[in-house]
């Protein structure tokens, strides 16, 4: 690992770790290299990683100069990512792990040495989507769940602790330690990553692909990072630059706070519906107003969490106060926070509110408007006021089953089903609730 400092924008950093070495992008403004001031903050993460890998990995001065001069229409720029870490889930990431053992045994064949196969950047597998729920309502659910896990899955466990064991910089997360965004919300994410480099240590924005489409619940913590493929993530892994067009930024500016009664779940509902209308896809989505600060982190995860229901690649919350009580109360070390601090406010990264940024197009939500809502009858997007709930899943009954409704006939909308427990039975009908529950994934 070498950088090049191809621009002259390497500097010096004092925190509470010690001194780091970081790349300050906002000197290509004086250059004369771009209004780097008014990018999107996301952009400006992405403009980082380019500058500081220039002349490595692929990415040329070119690179450099073509997205510090990103416009709102960005046109056919190519970026090449080196990002900072790897995300996967037990289903999609075994996969991976069983390439890097074959790629071992094709070296041992050769006559080479196998332990030089590893990550090339931090890959944290954990394990959540393969967890079945066999044992529910005691206080011992939670431990039989697992226990039955590892005796169902002897040998995936057998290759994920050879894998741990022997693969430098790949890390497993036992099943019963939360589901992965979380666990990457929470623990892994750093916001800003320190690493060793010409017998320096430098920093940088954490950024991050991950093997599940909620990777992007992530963004609310400030960190850059999206799903893609298992053999995306297997090239990440392997120290290639992962190649994507510049986007487009839609601006989302929200005003105003949520009103007593509504939610957070009301309100990513009612910003799904907004940027469907609006049309995302393929585009970054950053929010940015006075609202943004009335927002605990919680709320702008599940926002950010949203996004593969609202069609963008990613809905980003930069760095500012809320993130920093977040790490906090997260238990992150104190270094770490005054590192993200300080490292944030000397290059521009840190939301204040003052910023004239230039963004591709516009969103604006007044929070104050939000009320409580369901979605559905089928999809995600489609948001129905409480008061309408009722009104609404008697009009899909009827509906064709190709504009979303259940192609019920009128005779079949009285019918019932007698169920019959120990000591009870009761009849269910069309509307009847007999699942609850509030999802872990997005709240």
């Amino acid at each position: 690992m070498a950088y090049k400092d191809l621009f002259g924008t390497k500097k010096t950093l004092d925190t509470a770790a010690g001194k780091v070495q970081y790349f300050d992008f906002t000197e290509l403004e004086k250059q004369g290299l771009g209004a780097i001031s008014k990018l999107p903050f996301s952009i400006k993460i992405l403009l980082e990683s380019v500058l500081r890998n220039a002349g490595t990995y692929g990415v040329s001065e070119e690179d450099v100069k073509n997205l510090a001069c990103w416009k709102p229409e960005p046109g056919e720029i190519t970026v090449p990512l080196k990002l900072a870490r790897v995300v996967l889930q037990d289903f999609t990431g075994v996969p991976a792990v069983v390439d890097l053992a074959a790629m071992r045994s094709a070296m041992e064949r050769f006559g080479k040495d196998p332990a030089k196969i590893n990550p090339q950047v931090r890959s944290d597998l954990i394990i959540d989507h393969s967890v079945q729920i066999d044992f529910f309502g005691t206080s011992y659910a939670l431990a039989a769940n697992v226990d039955k896990e590892y005796e169902r899955n002897t040998e995936r466990y057998t290759l994920l602790k050879w894998g741990q064991t022997s693969l430098d910089g790949f890390h497993v997360v036992p099943p019963g330690q939360g589901i992965i965004h979380q666990v990457n919300l929470e623990y892994l994410g750093q916001v800003v990553m320190r690493q060793q480099a010409n017998g320096e240590t430098y920093a940088f924005p954490d950024s991050l692909v991950g093997t599940d489409s909620h990777t992007v619940m992530i963004n609310g913590l400030g960190v850059l990072g999206w799903g893609v493929g298992g053999i995306e993530a297997e090239a990440v892994m392997l120290g290639q630059p992962y190649y994507m067009l510049a986007p487009k930024v839609v601006g989302f500016k929200l005003t105003g706070e949520l009103p007593e009664g509504a939610t957070a779940t009301d309100l990513v509902l009612t910003i799904t519906e907004l940027l469907r209308k609006h049309g995302v896809v393929g585009k970054f989505v950053e929010f940015y107003g006075p609202g943004v600060s009335k927002l605990p982190l919680a709320d702008r995860a599940t926002i950010a969490n949203m996004a593969p229901e609202y069609g963008a690649t990613m809905g980003f919350f930069p760095v500012d106060e809320e993130t920093l009580a977040y790490l906090r109360l997260t238990a992150r070390p104190e270094e770490l926070v005054d590192l993200v601090e300080r490292y944030t406010k000397a290059t521009g990264l840190f939301r204040t509110g003052d910023e004239e940024t230039r963004y591709s197009e516009h969103v604006e939500l007044d929070m104050s408007t939000v009320e409580p809502s369901l979605a559905g009858p089928k999809r995600p997007q489609d948001r129905v006021p409480m008061a309408r709930v009722k009104e609404s899943f008697k009009e899909h009954l009827t509906k064709p089953i190709t504009e979303r409704g259940f192609g019920l006939e009128p005779d079949e909308l009285e019918k019932r089903v007698l169920v019959k427990r120990p000591n009870e039975e009761f009849e269910l009908k069309h509307g009847s609730v007999v699942i609850a529950a509030i999802t872990s994934c997005t709240n």
